[in-house]
């Protein structure tokens, strides 16, 4: 387990964030009522936690296939599917979301988290390759962290450290407003998908917090504002550091009543039959 530092390399922050968001993509899955035996894509699958949620929910008779771009992610998806029972479930392989490599019409349904259209990019496009390997009558569900409160008390420094260092909110500066995550109905619209929907699913941790849940929140801080201290002034600074460092007195996790939530969005639509 990794220690209250956090982790080394981004592969363990994406372990340990699963402390934190796992409850809550449960959630969205549930919601999506995907069809037993189905077959569905993992777009952007990271370390396959996500995949291995999603074949669970289809059933022993449907598959999942999840694609990364990234050897490092796919090796610990692999590694974690033939520990879980369900490694006959899902499969792995590396690929491009921007090229997915996989024929028209090849799966019933569609998931991205934190990948396609987040926080900011070529939306509309890679919602078009999306649509391009979704049968007609499927699903696309795409996914993102959308708001956090993670320093109770700290409202106005929080909200500071945020203008800084967009870390991994949902926008990036610089980009027009339509393009950024929170405006996906708009990118399903123009992917010609027929009656997109958004739903917001919340997760909250308070204390007494587990170790990985402790864990996991540091992690989260590193991963939230990295860079900030360039934007802040010397006493902002100062003041986050007091309260994310587990060494400090004034570490915020120690707080008898921490109490902490963020978000996640999905928007999802239907590709027309």
């Amino acid at each position: 387990m990794a220690d209250e530092r956090g982790s080394d390399t981004y592969t363990d922050k994406l372990y340990l964030s699963d402390f934190l968001r796992e409850p809550v993509i449960r959630r969205a899955i549930e919601a999506l009522q995907l069809p037993s035996g189905s077959q569905g894509l993992d777009a952007g699958c990271g370390i396959g936690s996500h995949a291995l949620l999603l074949a669970d929910a289809v059933s022993p008779a449907g598959h999942v296939t999840g694609l990364d771009i990234s050897p490092d992610f796919l090796a610990r998806a692999e590694e974690t599917a033939g520990k879980s029972g369900l490694s006959e479930r899902v499969s792995f392989q590396k690929g491009d979301v921007k090229e997915l490599p996989f024929d028209d019409n090849s799966f019933d349904w569609i998931w991205s988290v934190d990948c396609v259209g987040y926080p900011a990019g070529e939306s509309v496009s890679l919602l078009d390759e999306l649509v391009r390997v979704t049968k007609p009558g499927g699903t696309v569900a795409i996914l993102g962290w959308s708001s956090q409160q993670l320093l109770p008390g700290y409202a106005l420094l929080e909200a500071r450290l945020n203008a800084a260092c967009s870390g991994i909110a949902p926008f990036v500066r610089g980009r027009r407003p339509e393009l950024h995550f929170p405006r996906a109905l708009g990118w399903f619209r123009g992917a010609g998908f027929e009656e997109p929907t958004v739903q917001t699913f919340v997760g909250d941790v308070h204390a007494p917090l587990t170790d990985e849940v402790r864990s996991a929140l540091v992690s989260l801080f590193d991963m939230c504002w990295p860079g900030a201290q360039s934007d802040l002034t010397q006493e902002d600074w100062a003041a986050y550091q007091r309260l994310s460092q587990p060494e400090s007195p004034d570490f915020i996790l120690n707080l008898p009543d921490y109490y902490a939530f963020f978000t996640y969005s999905m928007f999802c639509g239907k590709k027309a039959k």
